[in-house]
């Protein structure tokens, strides 16, 4: 398990993570949170080089208002 990064807002039904890693992850990868529940899925790298953003759709039994804050992890 891999930490990716923590919610940091939600936008159009997404939810944007700014990453933490070096390696930035694969789109389509599916997230998890601290207690191994899947939340969603990877579908968007974007922003600087430096400081990458991840979009996260979510899962239908994850609220998006929920998860900011959270941190996420790569399964």
């Amino acid at each position: 398990m891999q930490r990716i990064g923590t919610v940091d807002k939600t936008a159009q039904g997404l939810g944007i993570v700014a990453l933490d890693t070096e390696d930035t992850p694969d789109i389509g990868l599916m997230v998890i949170d601290e207690s191994l529940s899947t939340v969603g899925r990877i579908v968007d790298i974007f922003g600087p080089v430096a400081s990458p953003y991840a979009a996260i759709t979510p899962t239908d039994s994850a609220s998006l208002t929920d998860l900011v804050g959270t941190t996420l992890y790569a399964e």
